[in-house]
């Protein structure tokens, strides 16, 4: 069964290959069309065509698809969303699941288009008009086709909201600390816990300890099972 259903997943990728290609030629330069098969996150882009965000095939995935990774067959569509590169770039985005035939996720095709100059003119007619209105401080994403620089950003983003060294933190901050990344989606990644534990300084082994702590009071809190 397991085989029959990645043969499912690799034909319905195929299939997804020319629509890559159409829609990043449909709309030019401004935009980059993603196609995930989130089976490998490491490696997750199967391929891509326009170059927004710098991916190229056999990149990781984003702090995004981490995200949809960690809300497994709960994930939906996410559409028209802005956000920043950590290049300052700014992209409207549009990321949309794949499913298999039992409903299950197993990637996503992602849409992103370049904004940023459209942004600037809107900011010079508004200029022109007396508009003195700011717009909205926006989210900063990372997208890499380093899985390791894309965990250290949200471990980067998740500990400056926190105060104090390791050592300082109690045990509901640290606990706080390794329930958000899994909530992002870290863990789902091999070598996450390893690499979130160098960061803090801790074993390997206390870091699973923490991460199995925070698992059991979130399924405590939502009434689930460990």
């Amino acid at each position: 069964m397991s085989s029959e259903r990645d043969a499912e997943r690799d034909a319905i990728l195929a299939a997804l290959g020319p629509v890559v290609d159409g829609i990043a030629a449909t709309f030019g330069p401004v935009c980059e069309v993603v196609l995930h098969d989130y089976r490998n996150p490491e490696k997750s882009v199967v391929s891509v065509a326009g170059s927004v965000t710098g991916r190229t095939a056999g990149g990781a995935m984003s702090e995004i698809g981490m995200r949809v990774l960690a809300r497994g067959d709960e994930a939906s569509d996410e559409l028209n969303y802005v956000t920043r590169t950590r290049n300052g770039t700014l992209v409207k985005s549009s990321t949309m699941v794949l499913r298999d035939s039992t409903g299950a996720v197993f990637g996503a095709l992602c849409v992103n288009v370049d904004v940023g100059a459209v942004s600037q003119v809107h900011g010079l007619l508004g200029a022109l008009a007396g508009l003195g209105a700011q717009p909205a401080e926006l989210p900063t994403t990372t997208f890499g086709n380093d899985i390791d620089s894309v965990v250290d950003a949200l471990f980067d983003a998740h500990r400056s909201r926190q105060r104090g060294s390791w050592a300082e933190l109690d045990r509901a901050e640290r606990l706080e600390l390794f329930g958000g990344l899994d909530a992002r989606g870290v863990f789902a990644v091999r070598g996450a816990v390893e690499q979130v534990a160098a960061r803090l300084g801790i074993s390997r082994a206390s870091a699973y300890n923490y991460l199995s702590q925070a698992r059991a009071a979130h399924d405590t809190s939502t009434g689930g099972s460990a």
